[in-house]
C-alpha cells in the first residue's frame, strides 16, 4: 500500500482524555510536563478539560465528555487532521457505559498513524521524545484506493 504524509508542526496538537478514576494522574502528568505542554495546542474532554485548563493556567478547547460524545468528537478531529497526538488515560479495570465510543477513538488514532499513550509511562517517553518538538511528517496509508473502490451492485 501506498502512503500519503502529513505534516506535524512543532506545535502540535494534543488530545488529553481520562476516565473518571484516571483524572488525578492525567492531571497530575500534565502539571509535571506543563512546560512542555504549554505551547502545544491542548483539547480535552469535558470535566478533564475545566480542570486542566485550571490547573496548567492556559487555555484548553474543551469539548464535550465522553459519554455524551467527546470520545467521538476527538476521533473525528482526528479523521480530519484536527489532532496529532492522543494521551488517553483509560481504566482498564473499570466498565464504562461508552465504551464501543472508546474502542472507536482508538481505531481512528490507529487508522490515521496518530500517536497514542494509553498510561504515564508511555506518555512520558513520547513527550520527552525529540520528536515532539520538532516537524515531523507522519505517514498514513493512502486510502483512495479504498474510497474510490467498486461496491457490488453500484456498477
Amino acid at each position: 500500500m501506498t502512503h500519503k504524509k502529513f505534516a506535524m508542526e512543532h506545535d502540535k496538537k494534543v488530545a488529553l482524555v481520562a476516565h473518571d478514576n484516571k483524572k488525578g494522574d492525567l492531571v497530575e502528568w500534565a502539571k509535571y510536563n506543563r512546560i512542555l505542554l504549554a505551547h502545544h495546542k491542548i483539547y480535552a474532554t469535558g470535566t478533564t478539560g475545566e480542570i486542566l485548563e485550571r490547573e496548567l493556567g492556559f487555555p484548553v478547547t474543551r469539548l464535550q465528555s465522553g459519554p455524551l460524545g467527546g470520545d467521538q468528537q476527538i476521533g473525528a478531529k482526528i479523521a480530519d487532521g484536527e489532532i496529532d497526538f492522543l494521551i488517553f488515560f483509560w481504566d482498564p479495570l473499570e466498565p464504562q457505559p461508552h465504551d464501543p465510543d472508546v474502542k472507536a477513538l482508538l481505531r481512528m488514532a490507529v487508522v490515521w498513524n496518530i500517536p497514542i499513550a494509553c498510561n504515564r509511562a508511555t506518555a512520558d517517553f513520547m513527550i520527552s521524545s525529540p520528536l515532539m518538538d520538532g516537524d515531523y511528517d507522519r505517514l498514513v496509508p493512502d486510502y483512495d484506493t479504498y474510497r474510490t473502490r467498486k461496491i457490488p451492485g453500484n456498477e
